[in-house]
């Protein structure tokens, strides 16, 4: 059977695999060897289990969206990883990473972060662990997510700006990579979406997809069915989407719908759109889609949202919208942060502005009335509140 799963060589389809230095080769084998059979451990999945419910504070409810759904007309749920301890999905990722790099031995973790949510997550379980933690973030993230900085660096990470290029995402991630290849021996790189070498696609994924196995057995109490008719989520990397689309990949009575950041426009040269403007190229380790100049050198991505302006997608979703599988659309700054409003002042919840692009999918695509459509609240608005402030002279 086709599947849209990764395969044992690590791709999924023609996109993934590991493009790396021959110094880094060590430590990604030494992970790809032995992530399957520690997470299958008894032991793993019990102390892993433990902290999703007794620190995390999962399961995260699945809520009916009574009033944006009568606006809408479809049977909207929003499954709430913003009430996630942190505030957002890279919660669930980072417990399993650092519960990983325990059994492999590190004495060290390096992180990279755009909005600063997994930072955030990052020095959060190295607190929890007393695991030293570097967290690399862009220089102008560092200015937009103020409030994360303070956080991270209240949990005892140290925060490493990143000078060069855009000083944003993608920098964060070159600064953590060199650091790892200077570092191999005790250093584990915690890569908070669902990119890089194999195996962390597939890695973070599994450690993400709690959230799509919640949302059947939720579904089936609430509705007696455990599959929706679509499963919504904003994409950068793409980890939050990745653990939503887990359980459903391959049921294709279940529409899968991506939704990226246009930035300024699709065509303004400020945009994250990804699956219209990138073609196939290697970013950070994996073979996927990104955007780049004729040449091949990276162009810069642009949006509101921190966490969005990536260049590239993780492979899962390259694969999804080159097979057709997943449908993709784009959201403008402005439609986001008007569907960020709207779920404000119809649902009294505050979205970040990553999960306000996928709220912002009513305006692209028209549903039926009795459509079940479940969407990723990725994450809380607070980190965002200046810029809604800004944005709507609040």
């Amino acid at each position: 059977m086709d599947t849209y799963n990764v395969n044992e060589k690590g791709y999924y389809g023609e996109f993934g695999g590991a493009y790396i230095p021959e110094m880094l080769y060590p430590n990604v084998e030494e992970l790809r060897q032995q992530y399957l059979s520690i997470m299958n451990e008894d032991s793993f999945k019990e102390e892993f289990n433990q902290l999703l419910k007794d620190y995390v504070g999962r399961p995260s409810p699945l809520y009916f969206a009574k009033r944006l759904s009568e606006k809408h007309g479809a049977k909207i749920y929003l499954k709430r990883e913003d009430l996630n301890h942190t505030g957002a999905h890279k919660i669930n990722n980072t417990i399993g990473q650092i519960l990983m790099a325990k059994k492999l031995g590190k004495k060290r973790i390096i992180a990279e972060t755009g909005a600063g949510q997994h930072g955030v997550a990052t020095a959060t379980v190295c607190a929890l662990m007393g695991i030293d933690c570097v967290v690399y973030m862009g220089e102008i993230d560092i200015a937009r997510q103020s409030p994360n900085v303070a956080r991270m660096k209240m949990l005892g990470a140290e925060v490493r700006p990143a000078l060069s290029g855009s000083r944003t995402l993608k920098d964060a991630t070159n600064e953590a990579i060199r650091d790892w290849i200077n570092n191999p021996v005790d250093t584990h790189y915690i890569i908070g979406s669902a990119i890089g070498p194999h195996p962390y696609p597939d890695m973070v994924t599994r450690f993400q997809s709690i959230i799509s196995e919640e949302i059947k057995w939720q579904l089936q109490e609430k509705e007696g069915r455990q599959n929706p008719d679509y499963v919504v989520a904003c994409i950068g990397g793409g980890s939050n989407a990745a653990g939503t689309y887990y359980h459903f990949l391959d049921d294709e009575k279940v529409g899968i719908i991506a939704v990226e950041a246009a930035g300024k426009g699709i065509d303004s040269g400020e945009s994250a759109a990804t699956s219209v403007l990138g073609k196939e190229g290697i970013i950070h380790g994996c073979k996927t889609l990104l955007m780049q100049t004729p040449d091949g050198q990276i162009t810069e991505p642009y949006s509101i949202s921190a966490g969005l302006d990536y260049p590239g997608v993780g492979p899962m979703h390259a694969h999804l919208y080159n097979s057709g599988r997943g449908e993709f659309f784009s959201v403008t700054d402005n439609d986001a942060m008007k569907a960020g409003l709207e779920l404000c002042k119809t649902e009294g919840i505050i979205p970040a502005i990553e999960s306000s692009h996928a709220l912002a999918i009513f305006n692209h695509k028209k549903f039926n009335q009795n459509d079940v459509v479940v969407i990723s609240l990725s994450g809380r608005g607070d980190k965002d509140l200046n810029t809604y402030i800004d944005y709507f002279d609040l």
